[in-house]
């Protein structure tokens, strides 16, 4: 397992180099690997773990209940008894996480905030799954989405299942959106839908939360 992370931490960081079109089809294949969800092994550790060795092998990080440092190394993740560490936040910057791995986050119970940012392989349906997570939609206070160039009004617009179920997105916290793809008329008319408001800034907006 050490070793495997290893291997997988350094492919992550020759992920930087200019894909050409034969290294796409390669990345692409490797990343799901690193996606496919192990079911005996999130019975054997927990969910906590599993997700965590997850996150950290696509390149993401974690920051647990009681922390201030964010958890970056998978060859450091930290041992102990299963259900002493809690992830509280996750940061999937530059990460290749993909949809087929959001199976780990079913167990999760305390993550209070996600940023996907410069994620090519989140899409709509991923959005989609997040707001339907059960536990997600009860724990979940911020979600940041930031330069996901496959992210389109049809994915945010799933986002009202967090809204109805916690009081927290009715604040001025809860979503918020940076330099997407999506058509501003379209986009606009999905947060009318929503009942969000906006502040506009160059090539980005911020959605404040729900109008009362």
């Amino acid at each position: 397992m050490m070793l495997f992370g290893k291997v997988a931490w350094q492919l992550c960081g020759l992920k930087k180099i200019p894909w050409s079109c034969d290294s796409r089809y390669f990345w692409g294949w490797l990343n799901a690997v690193f996606n496919k969800v192990d079911y005996e092994r999130i019975r054997d550790v927990g969910p906590e773990r599993a997700a965590s060795e997850w996150l950290l092998r696509c390149g993401a990080m974690v920051r647990y209940h009681g922390q201030e440092r964010w958890q970056k190394d998978y060859n450091h993740l930290p041992t102990g008894p299963l259900d002493k560490y809690k992830i509280q936040a996750i940061d999937a910057t530059d990460s290749c996480i993909m949809g087929i791995g959001f199976d780990h986050m079913e167990g999760l119970q305390y993550v209070e905030k996600i940023r996907l940012c410069k994620c090519h392989y989140i899409e709509d349906a991923c959005l989609e799954r997040i707001s339907q997570l059960e536990n997600l939609q009860k724990s979940l206070l911020e979600m940041e989405i930031i330069s996901c160039g496959n992210v389109t009004d049809k994915g945010i617009i799933t986002l009202h299942h967090l809204r109805d179920q916690h009081e927290a997105w009715k604040t001025a916290s809860g979503i918020s959106l940076h330099s997407l793809p999506s058509g501003l008329p379209q986009l606009v008319s999905c947060l009318c839908f929503l009942n969000i408001g906006m502040v506009f800034k160059p090539n980005m907006f911020y959605l404040l939360g729900v109008i009362d």
